[in-house]
């Protein structure tokens, strides 16, 4: 087997439909767009969305609530999570990406204050609450914002 026998597999590609070619093309004369109206003009058609004067489905549902696209997400990390780090180690959001407690860091790593910390450790993320802080420092730890 080469390069010069290599083929697509068989019903992955079709030819390309070529419309306005005469009759003996199956598309010719009014090249597949029928008799008249405003789809056979050059440059018909409707908008998206458009559903003949009747009001739209965008317009008749009814809009609520505010996106503000200032919004910051933080990847969240309850302290009962840290548990599984060894006494006297630095958990970062490397590792806390490779203990897979976190998948996808937005705009940062905040660690929440759920459950309770048995063993002194440095936490390093961007963002803590006052209750992990609190219970980091209780536990002989240290909790350093980057």
């Amino acid at each position: 087997m080469d390069l010069s026998n290599l083929k697509p597999a068989i019903g992955s590609t079709k030819t390309r439909k070529r419309i306005g070619r005469g009759h003996g093309s199956g598309t010719g004369k009014t090249a597949g767009k029928g008799h008249k109206g405003q789809n056979a003009r050059s440059g018909g058609g409707v908008k998206a969305g458009f559903e003949g004067g009747q009001m739209p489905m965008q317009r008749r549902l009814p809009k609520r609530g505010f996106t503000p696209l200032s919004r910051t997400v933080y990847a969240l990390v309850n302290l009962r999570d840290l548990e599984l780090f060894e006494a006297g180690s630095v958990v970062d959001v490397a590792a806390l990406g490779q203990a897979g407690l976190i998948k996808k860091i937005e705009d940062g790593v905040k660690i929440l204050g759920d459950g309770e910390l048995t063993k002194a450790l440095t936490v390093k993320a961007h963002k803590f609450s006052k209750s992990a802080a609190a219970k980091i420092e209780a536990a002989g730890g240290k909790a350093e914002v980057l």
